[in-house]
């Protein structure tokens, strides 16, 4: 469901050039689809979102990441930045901060929704 609606969202101002369901897809997807952002949700099954960014970064592969998380904590925006990423939305703000997120961490700026607690 989260899927679908990020890719419904996000087709009205960006090429989305896929969409996986869990972090190793993501994982064996990254070098065909070359995205320039990924967006992550941190909880992905298989390998966590969290886990599959960490990987990323040591691979050194070049797409700039948003994580998208119900979790509404500045320790996982700590965690996501330690692994590599530029963005942190909030679910519960996609609509109007995911777009926003994409296009400050596409030009190399952090993001983090607003609403986080104790930033």
């Amino acid at each position: 469901v989260v899927r679908t609606s990020v890719v419904r969202l996000l087709s009205r101002y960006f090429d989305v050039v896929g969409a996986v369901s869990d972090g190793q897809a993501l994982l064996e997807a990254i070098d065909t689809l070359e995205p320039d952002v990924l967006v992550v949700d941190f909880s992905l099954p298989v390998v966590s979102g969290i886990e599959a960014a960490r990987i990323l970064k040591r691979t050194e592969r070049l797409s700039k990441i948003v994580f998208i998380t119900v979790h509404n904590d500045p320790d996982f925006v700590r965690a996501a930045r330690h692994a590599g990423a530029l963005g942190f939305v909030l679910k519960q703000q996609m609509n109007t901060d995911l777009p926003e997120a994409i296009e400050k961490v596409s030009a190399g700026e952090y993001f983090t929704s607003p609403s986080v607690r104790g930033l």
